[in-house]
């Protein structure tokens, strides 16, 4: 198990800025449910509707300054569906791909 890990961790900053750039770029989170689950965002100037939260996830980075934490969450809109990512730090959202 801890090879699949290391096989999926940035190895160099060249490979960490490449990771960056595949990202699809800032999410502005317009409404949230609970208090905590994405339910209405904006990308790219189209607004999407959260239908379903069908996962979420902690991740803990370690990056310069000290320690990243963050939530992902896998939700399903009607035009598609988008892995978010909140840095809880920065309190910023993303866009990490599209999944279909």
């Amino acid at each position: 198990m801890a090879a699949i890990s290391e096989a999926r961790r940035p190895r160099s900053g060249r490979e960490m800025r490449r990771r960056r750039r595949q990202g699809q770029g800032p999410v502005e989170m317009r409404q949230r449910r609970h208090g905590y689950f994405p339910h209405i965002f904006t990308w790219r100037g189209r607004e999407y509707r959260v239908e379903a939260v069908e996962r979420c996830w902690t991740i803990s980075l370690r990056r310069r300054g000290g320690r990243v934490e963050g939530h992902c969450f896998r939700v399903r809109c009607r035009e598609g569906t988008f892995d978010l990512f909140q840095d809880a730090r920065a309190g910023t959202w993303h866009m990490r791909r599209r999944v279909r």
